[in-house]
């Protein structure tokens, strides 16, 4: 039976299969970002505006792309990672109240992800678990555990170089965003659009000369619970490490 889950899923997502979606009801769109607790910490970042970097050559990052294990132990800075993170997840616009353009690309223009960051080396910011806030382009502290990398490197199968990377983006799906507008077929677009962003993170890294390794392995479980959520509603998608390269 586990040998054609996936074959199920494909075919049971087919279009012929679909229930009419929410949106077609006329039933309203969730929002496009969670809600959180304002009594958090909340950090501001570089605006997007003053980020300058240097220029790469477009052509060598993309026929020089490789994911990166290892890394020095040079600091990214606050810019450095507002750049990743603008590149990533950024706002540029709300259309009509009701679609965000952004930096990648989304089906529907849904941008069904959360941002979140195990940081370990970047300036000014301690060791912990902090959500990025893609509106206000802002960062909240979720859980500054001093344990908390050894338990995510745990939840990841024990990746060790998760430890040694500057931070590690954790992406978490909110399937209701894009199931909103394509009921079930919705999960498929979830995980294009992963590739989509993670895509960015490797090219936006190689302009500040940091390395990018994508994850896929992880106890979902286990992950979902460090970040406090469901695994329902909310759950982790993706992963990459970053850090300065040796």
């Amino acid at each position: 039976m586990s040998n054609i889950i996936g074959k199920e899923f494909m075919f049971k997502t087919k279009y012929k299969f679909l229930e009419a979606p929410d949106q077609r009801k006329g039933l309203p769109q969730p929002p496009y970002q969670l809600e959180y607790d304002e009594s958090l910490r909340i950090i501001d970042l570089p605006k997007p505006d003053i980020i300058k970097i240097s220029d790469v050559n477009l052509r060598e990052v993309i026929e020089g792309r490789k994911s990166v294990r290892k890394y020095s132990e040079e600091t990214i800075t606050l810019l450095e990672l507002s750049w990743l993170l603008w590149s990533t997840q950024g706002v540029r616009e709300i259309y009509q109240n009701s679609i965000t353009m952004r930096n990648v690309p989304s089906a529907g223009a849904r941008h069904a992800f959360e941002t979140y960051l195990l940081i370990n080396n970047v300036e000014g910011l301690k060791t912990g678990i902090y959500r990025f806030l893609a509106f206000e382009h802002k960062l909240i502290e979720i859980n500054l555990d001093k344990k908390i990398a050894d338990k995510v490197v745990t939840a990841v199968l024990n990746q060790k170089f998760i430890k040694n990377s500057a931070t590690t983006f954790i992406w978490t799906a909110v399937p209701y965003r894009m199931t909103w507008r394509y009921s079930q077929r919705g999960y498929r677009y979830l995980h294009i659009d992963a590739g989509h962003v993670c895509q960015n993170l490797y090219l936006a890294a190689a302009n500040i000369n940091c390395g990018v390794c994508a994850i896929a392995a992880f106890n979902d479980e286990e992950l979902n619970d460090l970040l406090e959520i469901d695994g329902e509603n909310q759950f982790v998608i993706y992963l990459a490490t970053v850090g300065k390269k040796e």
